[in-house]
Parts: structure tokens; sequence; C-alpha cells
């Protein structure tokens, strides 16, 4: 579903990703760990070319992502995304925000995109906000919104990053939640988290990165239980004995 291959990034002088190389299949859910700073969310939004490339190609479903334009934009609307912050129009309702894509991009009728949005907040339970505006919603709920919004689209990858890190530690849950049941439901996914739990439990493989590098790429029980580098385990060291 995503094929990224030979791909290098760099800000100025900086050299963020070094020679990715990564396939990630139909359905399959991969979760990127990593200390700050070692390119994971950088990784996460090169997929729908937020962070264009240097060198390389990235191809969703078989389609090369394009430089800009109008094939850009379709590719990209069938790659959801949901960021650290929730990126929600103040201005717009609930249920606004999450019919806006499907009516502009998708050109869907808006009763059949209003039925659409009030299934998908049902379903990361909160339809009962949708005439709310985002302001109105904790942080939690405005997040599943967010996910709502961007499974709007009918994506065929879904992209998250950080999703729960501005989160309070009591709403954290009930994101992660709703992203299990993605991952259960077949949604192929690129998670970027500092959630250990979510990736031990949802993950069917970890990527672990560091200095802009893929330095493991194994499944959760390894990973976890016998990481193979001396940069993971110092990793897990630090995050796991506290």
């Amino acid at each position: 579903m995503i094929k990224i291959e030979g791909v290098n990034k760099y800000f100025d002088d900086f050299h963020a990703l070094t020679d990715i190389n990564l396939e990630i299949g139909h359905g399959e859910v991969v979760v990127v760990l990593g200390p700050s700073g070692s390119g994971k969310s950088t990784l996460c939004r090169t997929i729908n070319r937020l962070e264009t490339i240097e060198e390389g190609t990235i191809s969703i479903d078989s389609k090369i992502l394009p430089e800009e334009g109008n094939q850009l934009a379709k590719l990209r609307a069938d790659v959801g995304m949901v960021f650290q912050q929730f990126n929600l129009f103040p201005h717009l309702s609930i249920k606004e925000n999450v019919t806006l894509g499907p009516i502009k991009v998708r050109k869907m009728k808006k009763a059949e995109a209003d039925k659409l949005a009030m299934q998908l907040l049902d379903r990361v339970g909160i339809a009962t906000q949708a005439e709310k505006y985002p302001a109105q919603l904790s942080g939690g709920q405005q997040q599943r919104v967010a996910i709502a919004r961007a499974l709007a689209m009918r994506p065929k990858v879904m992209l998250f990053d950080e999703p729960t890190s501005a989160l309070d530690p009591e709403m954290v849950n009930e994101v992660l939640d709703v992203m299990t049941d993605l991952a259960k439901e077949g949604m192929t996914m690129v998670v970027v988290t500092h959630e250990m739990g979510f990736a031990r439990k949802a993950a069917d493989r970890i990527l672990f990165m560091a200095d802009g590098e893929i330095v493991e790429d194994t499944d959760p029980e390894s990973f976890f239980n016998n990481p193979q580098s001396s940069r993971a385990k110092d990793f897990l060291g630090k995050i796991l004995h506290h």
C-alpha cells in the first residue's frame, strides 16, 4: 500500500531522513518509535507530501506521489492525516468539519455527506456533539472528530503524527481506543507515537528510528523484549523504567 524507495530529506544542511526504504502492506499497522529529532514525524509527513523530499520516490497503492498539482491533491485525498494539534476549523460545527472534505473534494451530495458524518461521529462516540463547535469540546473529543474527519474521505491509508501528545492523560485512552478499533478493522495505518501500550497492542510492526534512519523494523514482541540495537535498548531503558 505504501512504498518508499531511497528517500532522503534535508532541512538546509541537516539530513533529516537518510536512505529510507520501506514497504507497508495493505491493512498493516506500523508504529514508528524513536527519540525526539529522530525523523519520525518527518517520515510521516513525507508520505502525503506535507514535507517535500530531495531524493527517492513514495507511492501509495502503486501510484507514485507527484510533486504538486491536481494529481497530488487526488492522491492526498486517499491519505487521511491526524495531527498532534487537532486542526479543526473553529468556525464550523463538528458535523460541518467532517462533511467539508467529502462535499468539496469527493463531490458528495450534502445529504449523503451528513449521513456519513453522523455514522462516523457515532463510531468515534461523539454523535451527540455534532452541532457543537470545536471550542466546546474537550481535547480528546476534538481529536476523535479529527479522526472522523479523516475517515470521511474514505482514505486508503491513515497517518497519525503523535495524535495523543497534546492531550491530558485522562483523554489519551479514548483516542487510542478509536485507533485500536480502526487497526482491527484492517485500516492501513502509520502511527508516530510515544504510547508504548498502544504500540505493543495494536502494531503489526514497529519501526525504530534514530538520526533519520530506520534502525529496527520488527514485530512488537521482538522489539520490546529483545531489541537488537544499542540505540533501541537505550531508548526502551529510559522509557520503560519510569
